[in-house]
């Protein structure tokens, strides 16, 4: 797996995780040279835990193989805009590339509500629509079956 593609379907599989367990489907992978090293999907809701992101759970992931805080020499794969607290999260931990699928209107950092990416001395390079229509596809599925 080289392309970004290949590792956002990846994270679609971490967010259909998400979806078979009733949570919002997001679903992220870490990876190091061209090899994953976290995973993570949305459990807000079965942990009963507010920073149980997608995001935040792979980079745990990440930082527990790696046995490192420091992730500067790898890339995110998320298949929902990062909100703020996520991509502060991203930012803490040094990922210096971030590609993710569907825009999030309601929170998203990176250009839907604010500039969280832009916004500090950090470089943080930012790739957007990458499998987007199936990203938000599993999200409008989901909402559609909750109401």
């Amino acid at each position: 797996m080289t392309r970004p593609e290949d590792f956002m379907h990846e994270a679609l599989n971490e967010a259909r995780k998400a979806l078979a367990l009733k949570e919002v489907p997001v679903g992220a992978v870490i990876v190091k040279d061209g090899v994953i090293v976290g995973r993570g999907h949305n459990t807000r809701n079965t942990d009963s835990k507010i920073t149980s992101h997608a995001e935040i759970n792979a980079i745990t992931m990440a930082s527990e193989w790696l046995k490192d805080w420091r992730l500067e020499d790898c890339s995110i794969y998320v298949t929902l805009e990062p909100c703020a607290m996520c991509a502060g999260a991203i930012m803490q931990s040094q990922i210096k590339k971030v590609y993710y699928g569907a825009l999030e209107p309601k929170f998203g950092a990176h250009v839907s509500t604010t500039h969280v990416f832009d916004s500090v001395n950090q470089k943080t390079d930012v790739f957007s629509g990458i499998l987007a229509q199936e990203s938000a596809q599993l999200l409008t599925e989901f909402f559609q079956n909750i109401r």
